[in-house]
């Protein structure tokens, strides 16, 4: 059993450099419409600090409120060595990257042909192209990441190129500009500051004619509702949003796309009452 570490909240000049201001409009749609849906610290990693998750009324858009910084994003995903963590939730999540849930999604893009090229975005090892090169043996794959774990994938051979940084970039999708058959964004929406942005800048760097594969994770899930701040999947701090399928369909739908194929499987990480129990009882 992992127990909460002795510390302090961050001082007034760590908390203001790692949090923009709190928004009082929704992120996706405008509207002020708002309400608070939990108020949580880290229950996975520990780390000090307090977070809101707020939603629109409107659109169901769920998001961090206020939204951690890039440099604080990055804060709080790093791990320092021999820090308390929850292994039984970590190991939980893992399931998400697991070579079963990875090759359920190249099964998806078994439809469309071989593609030339393929981009999968937030790739972090390059697991999944790996994965999804047992269907598509004649595809080049590359790799972007905002760490250089998609250098050592690429060292590694799971990846041809390996890109650091973000998609929304333009140093980075400039030379990407309309170069892909498919790109590929597997529960990586969650944790971008401006997941609208993510989307148009995949779109763009797609040949005419190429398919976006996303798997993200939905905010109107039956658990998310029963199991409150205990959800998985909220994973506060790191995940900055978690968007409804149906904003993300019209999001696609007005810039031109052709919806092939809505999975309404759950796509978020299995176990959730697991999950729910391991958070629980590490902090009983």
């Amino acid at each position: 059993m992992t127990t909460h570490p002795a510390s302090s909240a961050p001082p007034a000049q760590t908390t203001a450099r790692v949090h923009e201001p709190r928004r009082e409009d929704c992120p996706w749609c405008g509207s002020e419409r708002l309400r608070n849906r939990l108020r949580t610290g880290d229950l996975r990693q520990y780390k000090p600090g307090g977070f809101t998750v707020d939603s629109c009324r409107d659109c169901g858009h769920t998001f961090q409120n206020p939204r951690l910084t890039l440099e604080g994003l990055a804060l709080y995903h790093r791990t320092a060595r021999g820090a308390p963590r929850d292994p039984a939730s970590d190991g939980l999540l893992a399931l998400r990257g697991s070579p079963r849930r990875h090759r359920s999604a190249a099964r998806a893009m078994l439809r469309c042909g071989e593609p030339e090229s393929w981009l999968d975005v937030g790739t972090g090892h390059a697991r999944f192209p790996a994965t999804a090169r047992q269907f598509f043996p004649y595809t080049s794959f590359d790799g972007l990441d905002p760490t250089p774990r998609v250098v050592r994938a690429r060292t590694a051979e799971r990846v041809e190129e390996a890109h650091v940084g973000r998609l929304t970039d333009p140093r980075i999708t400039g030379p990407l500009r309309a170069r892909y058959d498919v790109v590929s964004m597997l529960h990586h929406l969650e944790g971008t500051p401006d997941p609208r942005a993510e989307l148009q800048a995949a779109l763009s760097v797609l040949r005419p004619g190429g398919h976006l594969l996303i798997e993200t994770l939905s905010p109107r899930s039956v658990f998310a509702a029963l199991l409150g701040r205990w959800w998985l999947p909220y994973d506060q701090p790191r995940h900055l949003h978690l968007l409804p399928p149906q904003n993300v369909r019209a999001e696609l739908e007005s810039a031109g796309c052709a919806i092939l194929t809505l999975d309404h499987r759950p796509v978020h990480v299995p176990h959730d009452l697991a999950g729910a129990a391991s958070l629980a009882l590490s902090h009983a």
